[in-house]
């Protein structure tokens, strides 16, 4: 199951997330925002469950937004389990 999510507060313009069927994260891919580093935490989280993923980064935050890539990539997943 693939599922988009427009990031708020960050620099990235979009996330598509792809999870299983047990949630666990196939695919992930960030549009706009640092390369490097949305690369890396799209690669990071490959193979892992949703929920571990959300634990290990949800509410991390960039530069005083209140929020981040890593954060935003969190409420995406939390978005795409409710779908399963």
């Amino acid at each position: 199951m693939t599922h988009t999510y427009i990031p708020h507060g960050v620099c990235s313009r979009q996330m598509n997330v792809e999870l299983d069927e047990n949630g666990v994260i196939t695919n992930c891919e960030i549009i706009g925002g640092c390369a490097g580093n949305t690369t890396g935490i799209c690669e990071l989280v490959k193979g892992m469950s949703a929920e571990e993923a959300i634990r290990r980064i949800k509410g991390i935050d960039c530069r005083g937004r209140g929020t981040s890539c890593p954060d935003q990539l969190a409420n995406a997943l939390e978005e795409a389990l409710e779908k399963i």
